[in-house]
């Protein structure tokens, strides 16, 4: 019996087939078209003007189909998401669920967040109950659809356990539990997976996929915000490629025609990858001006439209240091096969050398520029002088020096540059960013950074350019 029966939804020609279909036959699109975006910009009012994060989305959602939005970091892909569930209002265009324009939260769909969003004093079951409470279902019709929803997620047993009590892969069941309950017509997902563990995640999918394909999955449709390629290919019938320069734009959308249960070791999945990453990772046409020079560049970049990758110093003064030995060139393909690690797991590092001037992208190769050479190649403290020169080029590395520099023995606390972050970034994205910021900026000598009072100081070292 489906979930679609069990929480006693109105029987349809559409539900009665999902039932009745083979586990195997998958859930093609039935043409109905759930998410609708027509010219949809997203800006934040910035110190300088509109700060654009979204320009000329068109975008339908389909039932029967899940959708990935895939791109790096700052491409607006939870901006987007956030703006189809009526979250986020657009600046302009618009929004459709069911062809009527949204004023408001979408009522149609459902959230799972990355960080679980569990509120910590309630069990499992009061955690799943929040959505139906707040929709005003009795006491008694909540708690049977809630224990429905827990059982079909695997977490039966778990009714009276606190989020505490959970392992990691338990409290993101919980939230699925949470947002599968309410029946949505189109379930939401910001990363879920990126929090777990490699197997955690990997299980995790694998059920939720066996759920989607047998029709026992109560909602219609699937939207996912990921930067895993593979894990857009594995679970996507449609993967929407966004790209973020100066901007979020649709970059290009890949149809997934490749059966289900999906085989990643298949020629043909390894070759969607492929070209999936090579959309993503190259530079799209209308931003490369002929002429157009690295200082012009450099010149725009600010803190919101130039998020930090999160790569430490180490891992990308080792990839650099691989491709030098590899005559300063190589497929990164070949170099992900050679290290037993996935595409996805070298994005953050390459973008990184992309961002510090070291290196930039050929088609399938990354190449060292001169500087990267140089970086790759040089002593320690020789590396750190290349490095400083570099990172003061990066905005968010440039703001944190540039508040110090002329007060050698002033102080500035984090929570300044949580406060300005907090504008453009989630809270979570915030302590990445200055996670990654103060790793280079120490690396660099530029600035020193205290834990116990969370605050920066001019390092009595640093050699800043006048």
């Amino acid at each position: 019996m489906s979930l679609k029966t069990l929480f006693g939804r109105r029987s349809t020609d559409t539900d009665t087939a999902a039932r009745t279909a083979p586990a195997t036959a998958g859930r093609p699109a039935d043409g109905e078209v759930l998410l609708e975006t027509v010219g949809l910009t997203k800006a934040y009012a910035g110190a300088d003007g509109e700060l654009p994060v979204l320009s000329g989305i068109d975008l339908q959602v389909q039932a029967g189909e899940i959708v990935a939005l895939l791109g790096k970091s700052g491409s607006g892909k939870s901006t987007l998401l956030r703006c189809l569930a009526g979250l986020l209002p657009p600046s302009s265009g618009t929004v459709s669920y069911r062809s009527a324009p949204l004023t408001g939260a979408n009522p149609g769909t459902a959230m799972v967040f990355q960080t679980f969003a569990l509120l910590p004093w309630l069990t499992v079951q009061q955690n799943v109950e929040l959505g139906l409470e707040a929709r005003g279902v009795s006491p008694q019709e909540r708690a049977e659809a809630a224990v429905r929803a827990i059982d079909l997620i695997g977490l039966d047993g778990f009714e009276s356990a606190y989020p505490k009590e959970l392992s990691g892969g338990m409290r993101q069941r919980v939230g699925f539990a949470r947002a599968l309950v309410v029946e949505p017509d189109v379930l939401m997902m910001d990363e879920p997976f990126s929090a777990l563990d490699v197997l955690t995640a990997e299980n995790l999918r694998g059920e939720l996929m066996e759920l989607w394909d047998s029709g026992q999955f109560p909602t219609r449709a699937v939207v996912l915000v990921t930067h895993n390629i593979e894990e857009a290919v594995m679970m996507a019938d449609r993967i929407v490629v966004l790209g973020s320069r100066p901007y979020g734009t649709i970059r290009e959308t890949v149809e997934v025609a490749l059966e289900r249960p999906r085989d990643r070791d298949s020629a043909a999945f390894d070759e969607l990858v492929d070209r999936v990453y090579r959309i993503m990772t190259g530079r799209p046409k209308e931003t490369r001006l002929p002429g157009r020079s690295e200082a012009v560049r450099l010149d725009k970049r600010t803190v919101a439209n130039t998020p930090l990758p999160t790569a430490s110093v180490d891992g990308l003064s080792g990839l650099a240091e691989m491709i030098a030995h590899r005559g300063n060139r190589c497929d990164l393909a070949d170099l992900a096969d050679e290290l037993g690690l996935d595409i996805d797991d070298m994005l953050p590092q390459v973008d990184a050398l992309d961002l510090l001037g070291f290196a930039e992208i050929s088609g399938d190769d990354l190449l060292l520029t001169d500087t990267g050479t140089a970086f790759a190649g040089a002593d320690v403290q020789k590396s750190k002088t290349i490095f400083a020169s570099a990172a003061l080029e990066v905005p968010l590395v440039k703001l944190i020096t540039n508040s110090l520099r002329g007060k050698p023995d002033a102080t500035v606390r984090a929570g300044f540059f949580r406060d300005l972050l907090a504008h453009h970034y989630t809270s979570e994205q915030v302590e990445r960013q200055l996670e990654t910021a103060t790793d280079w900026g120490r690396y660099a000598e530029l600035f020193s950074y205290d834990s116990a009072p969370q605050e920066y100081r001019l390092d009595e070292n640093a050699d800043l350019p006048r």
